[in-house]
């Protein structure tokens, strides 16, 4: 063979590192988005992170993202992969916001929050206890084990075994030694701590009510053996196994149900943690509207003196602050197509999910991304992308923008209902049964069926589960 030249041609997609930057800013959460931001702003001197415009600037001296006029939303705007230059100079403001100020929620002169100190463990509560306790050396370093191994709920799940094994060796604790310790820890607040199990817990909390309170006894008795039939409401049942009247029994069971079941639960620590819509949904006249929330709208533009130093550098500095000008750019129009992009794909899922937020969650449609995608022009990738950690504000509550894509189910009419509506159904169902004759699953399914909605038995079931609803032997009631 005769060696030779071939010419082939082809095309491939690379993408620059600007769009791998826009792609990165459009998945980010707003947490996240500030952060990413803040440590950018941080390496690149062109950009100014401005939590406030200062007082007298004017807004052709700010890039910040206070709202303007209204815009219309534009479904024909390319996808991500078009993100490219805009005709906007880079130093005239960039308004992020692209909506009026919402409806409601917006801020508007902020106060300061009071920094309240960090709230108190339920181990912190106990320690304290013990540390004013007559305990002795050994007694309370088992103490000390037996209270960090307790759960949320104040009880010790991992048993007497669990703490004997968490102990030193050269202690030589034995297991009378540390039940002795634990009913000890029972008595302290709140009353029940350490407790094994319900009963355990529900024991303790009756044993210090003074020995004359009424049906303290009867109560004792169905705590050690006929919880179950408590749990059932069988008022009769119990009242023919303890050989009591049912107005004792009753009475009885109204003292049980004022325990505390969770005595650990009071003290829990776990910080609340709260969700600021990224867009807010509301209705003028007879549409659904969005429009962004500008407290959550990055305030980021450039720094007008590096700026005017860029004529005045040479050589090498100069090229660097050319560079750190061009990044800055990309930036801001990075952040303006998200903007963009989230106001769209919000606009999209509210005017296909307008029945949900006129009349609830039975009226939610089925709706899935490619939908949405379609809709708006955009790949798939895009559309989850923009939609997961990224909560609108309706009258109906807070939810995440993934919340509204939901599978379907068949309807007789060759329609559908999502999985959201079948399970807002078997919930009102539910709260309306009879509890002395709950309904099953094939109950569910059977009236499910008489509305047109075409679903199986473990379907309900499934979704029954992930409505966190027990079964129906367990939520029957006696009479």
């Amino acid at each position: 063979m005769k060696p030779g030249l071939q010419f082939r041609l082809n095309q491939q997609l690379t993408l620059t590192p600007q769009l791998q930057q826009a792609i990165r800013l459009l998945q980010l959460s707003q947490l996240e988005l500030e952060a990413e931001l803040r440590q950018i702003a941080e390496g690149n001197p062109l950009l100014e992170f401005e939590e406030e415009s200062a007082p007298g600037e004017t807004e052709e001296e700010s890039f910040s993202a206070a709202p303007a006029e209204a815009p219309t939303v534009d479904h024909n705007a390319d996808d991500v992969a078009d993100w490219g230059e805009t005709d906007t100079p880079a130093e005239a403001p960039i308004d992020f916001s692209l909506g009026s100020s919402a409806p409601s929620g917006s801020r508007g002169d902020e106060d300061f929050e009071p920094q309240n100190a960090a709230p108190e463990t339920l181990q912190e509560h106990l320690l304290w206890q013990l540390n004013l306790s007559p305990f002795n050396t050994r007694q309370r370093l088992i103490a000390t084990v037996i209270i960090d191994a307790l759960n949320a709920d104040g009880y010790l799940a991992e048993g007497i075994e669990g703490v004997l094994a968490a102990l030193p060796a050269d202690l030589d604790a034995t297991i009378d030694e540390i039940e002795t310790v634990r009913r000890q820890l029972q008595r302290f607040d709140p009353t029940g701590i350490a407790s094994l199990d319900l009963r355990d817990c529900l024991r303790v909390q009756l044993e210090q009510f003074d020995a004359d309170t009424p049906h303290r006894g009867l109560a004792l008795q169905i705590v050690a053996g006929e919880l179950e039939l408590l749990a059932r409401n069988d008022v009769a049942k119990l009242a023919r196994k303890l050989r009591a009247s049912e107005e004792d029994v009753a009475a009885a069971a109204l003292l049980i149900r004022s325990l505390d079941p969770r005595p650990g639960a009071a003290l829990d620590a776990t910080p609340v943690e709260y969700v600021a819509p990224d867009v807010y949904a509301y209705k003028e006249g007879n549409r659904w509207k969005v429009s962004l929330n500008p407290d959550c709208q990055p305030r980021l533009g450039l720094n007008q003196h590096y700026c005017s130093l860029i004529a005045q550098a040479r050589g090498e500095d100069a090229s660097w602050m050319r560079g750190q000008l061009q990044e800055a750019r990309w930036l801001i129009k990075s952040l303006e197509s998200r903007a963009e992009t989230l106001l769209k794909v919000a606009d999209a899922i509210v005017r296909r999910q307008s029945a949900f937020l006129d009349y609830g969650p039975e009226a939610m449609h089925p709706l899935v991304l490619r939908e949405v995608a379609e809709e708006v022009g955009m790949h798939e990738s895009t559309i989850s992308r923009v939609t997961t950690r990224k909560y609108i504000h309706t009258p109906r509550g807070t939810f995440e923008l993934k919340y509204f894509f939901s599978s379907g189910v068949s309807t007789e009419d060759g329609g559908g209902a999502s999985a959201t509506a079948i399970q807002a159904m078997i919930k009102k169902l539910i709260d309306g049964e009879d509890t002395r004759k709950p309904l099953s699953d094939q109950a569910l399914a059977e009236e499910l069926n008489r509305k047109g909605i075409q679903v199986a038995r473990r379907t309900v079931a499934k979704y029954r589960e992930a409505l966190r609803i027990p079964s129906s032997s367990e939520r029957q009631r006696a009479g």
